[in-house]
């Protein structure tokens, strides 16, 4: 059984030898920040094939955030960098919902959640509380919480 921690760790080597400096120096840094979360807190552990993709997640946002930041700055090669990087990552990522899929599903919460007697904005929580484990990993908080709210109004 191959873990995701062991895969990233292949393509490393594969990368290297390849010598694709976009892939090598993508992937070192994603394996850096897994053993920085393996490290954090009291004592060390392994992290599970979800929490590596919780932290592979996380370093492809923040790829997409420094990519709008340099664009925005007017460095545009380092804005393609930060997106080849972010792309790269989200090949290591389950496919992401839809719009369509992720309305459906946050309908079918919002109907739950007045079924439960929450009604308006105020039952975003409720809202999100029913659609968090169903999304998890396929759709970002913010998309998610944009969803909710437009539903909600």
């Amino acid at each position: 059984m191959t873990t995701l921690k062991a895969k990233l760790q292949e393509d490393l080597t594969t990368a290297i030898k390849a010598r694709d400096e976009l892939a090598s120096s993508t992937l070192r840094l994603t394996l850096s920040a897994i053993t920085k979360e393996e490290v954090a807190g009291k004592e060390a552990r392994v992290l599970s094939d979800e929490e590596v993709l919780k932290v592979i997640a996380k370093e492809a946002k923040k790829r997409r955030e420094a990519a709008e930041a340099f664009a925005q700055g007017g460095r545009g090669e380092q804005a393609a960098r930060e997106t080849a990087e972010g792309e790269f990552l989200d090949g290591y990522l389950p496919k992401q919902l839809s719009d369509d899929e992720l309305v459906a599903i946050v309908a079918q919460a919002v109907e739950e959640a007045k079924a439960a007697g929450a009604e308006g904005p105020r039952a975003m929580g409720a809202v999100m509380k029913i659609v968090n484990p169903k999304v998890a990993g396929l759709a970002e908080g913010g998309r998610v919480a944009a969803v909710v709210k437009q539903q909600l109004s």
